[in-house]
Formats: C-alpha cells, structure tokens, sequence
C-alpha cells in the first residue's frame, strides 16, 4: 500500500473534515442551542420584569395630582403661586412628562405652571379613545377647564406636541395669551394632504410595541442610563423614577396609537397657520437644525402671518429643556413681558 494513501486514511479517520451530513447535524446542534439558550434568557428577564414591576407598583410614591374627566383620568403637576399661566405638553413618548419638564419649571419663576401628561404618559391611564389632534385637543380643553385654570394662559408644547398647541390655538383663540414652542414639530412638513393613505385608521393592538417592555429590555437599557436626559439638572430620584415609568410606559396602547396617527394628524393640519395675533416664540435646537436642513426654513414659513414671533436657535439636542432650562426661562420672561424685551 503506497505511503500517501495510508496517511490520507489516517488524518481523515483521526481528523480530517466530518461528512457533510454530520457537518449539517452538529451545525443545527449548535444553532438550537443558542436559540433555547436565548429563550431561557427572555423568559428570566421577562419574569424577573414582571416581579420588580409589581414590587415597584406597590411601593412607588406617584407625584402630581390625578383629574378625572369623561374620557379617564390624567395626571398634571401644578407649581408656582403667583403670575401668568404656562401650560406644559410633552413631546412624543416621553414616559415622564413632569420630572422631563422639571429643571424648565424650576426656572419659571414668577409663573403659574400646569404640566399635563395625555393618556398614555407618565401616571396618566395607558388607554385612550383615538389618539386624533381633535380627540387630545378637547381632553386638553377639559382638564384645564376642571382645574379651573385661569384664562388666557400660555401653551407650551415641545415636539409633537407643536401640533397641540397649534390646533388648541385655533380651536380656543380667547382661551390662549400666546404659544411657546420646544424644538415643535411642523405639521407642513410631515404630511401631505393629497396624501390619502395620511388618514388611514392605523392598525389594532399593540404587542409588538410592548414586548421590549414586558421582556425587560427596556428596563436594563434604562437601568444602565442609556435613556437618562442629557446635563446635569436632575436629581438622582428623579432620574431613577424616569426610568422606572420608562420601563412600565413603554409602547402603550394610548402611546402606540398616538404614534401610528402622527402623519393623520399632520395631515390634518397641513395648511393651519397660527392665528395673527397670538404671540408664539420657538426655540431650536441646533443639532436638529443641522441634521435636518428644512427644520429652520419650515419654522418660518409657519410663522410668517404671526405679527409677534420670535425663533431662537439654541445649541443642545432636541430636548432642549434638558440643558438649556435657565436660557430658555430668562427669554420666556422677556417675551411674555409686557413690553416684550428680554429683562
């Protein structure tokens, strides 16, 4: 027998490449192995979830105070005694609208300040009737109306919530003294309204949505500070309590339906123009200005009926009131003054 073929023989019978049969079967070994390990991973986490949920549940001090209307119930938070009155809309999905708010509302001083959180936020019911501007805008109307907050007062709304505001305008001119925008969305450049699928009704159910949450994942995201908010202008509770009701909120049926009508609601109010003469001042951020070459151009075109606006870029992330709270607050003051000049 020739040397070569005797050593052939042996590498392949000690270790040489398996049959592909055998290489098929050990890859599918390997393959159901990490599968089984990830489900017994998601099924712990999941679990694990569900405990410290309910044990958060049960301990968990809630803050603001709760008003019912026909619709549910919503939670607001009210600060401050004395002086005019601004009313504080989040933008979308922020799980915690007022600890998100609270450097801005330490800094308005000499201000009345109502923070509202919608259906579907923070200590708010998670379930909601259609999440349409028309809808959120009339469930706005009434929570003010029972807490009987003076009019007019001023609506300050951050991102999506620039669509509040600028239907809420128009649907209740006397009952509105002047608008503040937070890096607010614009409607104009959202949709168009020749667009038919804007108006589509979105999709039933929302477990896809959720399942981040329910299997824990939002809660080690949050628990490791990948959500935390920018600076250093929050207390060590109040980031704690944001990412306990990031972690319960996530994807809710009320959040999940908001989010599916934004470009119906867009739609909605593509050629709405804030009326003449409410005063409306917007900040900017310039990361969004920079990222989005349209934002600032859009924000003008919006305002040019408005006889008193004002647009001011401030260097920060979108969530300007994070890290600019003191500048935004002095300028407020100035604009809303009575002879509109910054103090």
């Amino acid at each position: 027998m020739p040397l070569r073929f005797f050593f052939r023989r042996t590498r392949s019978a000690q270790g040489g490449p398996l049959p592909r049969g055998k290489r098929r079967r050990r890859a599918l070994r390997i393959a159901g192995a990490a599968v089984l390990t990830v489900i017994g991973l998601l099924v712990a986490s999941t679990a694990a979830n569900l405990v410290l949920e309910r044990i958060e549940r049960s301990n968990a001090a809630a803050y603001g105070e709760k008003v019912r209307i026909d619709q549910g119930t919503v939670n607001v938070s009210l600060s401050g005694e004395t002086g005019p009155t601004i009313v504080l809309l989040s933008g979308l999905g922020t799980p915690a609208p007022v600890l998100d708010f609270a450097p801005l509302v330490r800094e308005l001083t000499g201000f009345r300040v109502v923070t509202v959180e919608g259906f579907g936020y923070g200590y708010s019911d998670m379930t909601a009737r259609p999440r349409t501007i028309e809808n959120m805008s009339e469930e706005l109307h009434s929570v003010l109306s029972k807490l009987a907050v003076d009019r007019p007062y001023i609506l300050a709304g951050h991102s999506i919530a620039g669509f509040t505001t600028l239907y809420y305008a128009n649907e209740y001119p006397a009952e509105v003294s002047a608008v503040i925008g937070i890096d607010p969305s614009v409607p104009a450049g959202m949709a168009s309204a020749e667009d038919p699928a804007h108006t589509d009704a979105p999709a039933p159910g929302n477990f896809w949505e959720r399942l981040p949450s329910t299997t824990g994942l939002v809660r080690w995201a949050a628990a490791v500070g990948l959500a935390d908010p920018a600076g250093d202008n929050y207390t060590q509770v109040e980031r704690e309590q944001m990412r306990m009701l990031a972690s319960w909120n996530y994807g809710n049926e009320a959040l999940t339906d908001e989010t599916n009508r934004m470009a119906e609601n867009a739609a909605k109010l593509h050629t709405l123009r804030y009326p003449d003469n409410v005063p409306v001042l917007e900040f900017l951020s310039r990361e969004t200005v920079n990222q989005q070459p349209e934002w600032l151009g859009s924000h003008e075109r919006q305002l040019l009926n408005v006889t008193r606006h004002e647009l001011v870029v401030l260097d920060g992330n979108h969530y300007l009131h994070w890290t600019q709270s003191k500048a935004m607050a002095t300028k407020i003051a100035g604009f809303l003054s009575p002879a509109g000049t910054d103090p």
